[in-house]
């Protein structure tokens, strides 16, 4: 890998360029690292009625569309975030992943997976009860990121 710097001195703002063959796991890596080098916090502002949270997103096990609004949830609560999930994809860490068109999961709260040979399988969190389907679309994706070491 080569790391380049061009200076611009009429760029009107910071610009990151990536060049590669493909996007694979590096590159993921490399532009998520980038992004949370660039925001001032890596907590998500998260809402409750009218009161305002700012998590850390370890202690969130996923988030899910339902209608128009998304949700974060925690092992006891849920929390309505005000981003849509391709932008918490972008600025979440890589251990969270989607896994269907309408959740993403944090890799490291799964516990067990029931798997479906036929329909979704089910992911189950550590020290909670909450489950959330993957689809069958990214069931493979998921056992893939969940093998790595």
């Amino acid at each position: 890998m080569k790391i380049r710097i061009d200076i611009d001195e009429k760029a009107e703002e910071l610009e990151v360029t990536i060049r590669c063959r493909k996007v694979d796991a590096e590159v993921e890596k490399l532009q998520s690292a980038v992004i949370r080098a660039l925001t001032d916090d890596d907590r998500i502002r998260l809402t409750q009625g009218d009161m305002e949270y700012y998590m850390v997103p370890e202690d969130i096990l996923f988030f899910e569309t339902e209608g128009k609004k998304i949700y974060a949830h925690t092992k006891d609560e849920v929390f309505e975030a005000k981003l849509r999930l391709y932008e918490l994809e972008e600025l979440l860490p890589r251990s969270f992943l989607r896994i269907s068109k309408s959740a993403i999961v944090g890799t490291k709260q799964i516990y067990a997976i029931d798997k479906n040979p036929v329909g979704p399988s089910t992911v189950h969190f550590r020290g909670s009860h909450k489950q959330l389907s993957v689809s069958r679309q990214y069931f493979r994706i998921l056992q893939d990121r969940l093998n790595r070491k």
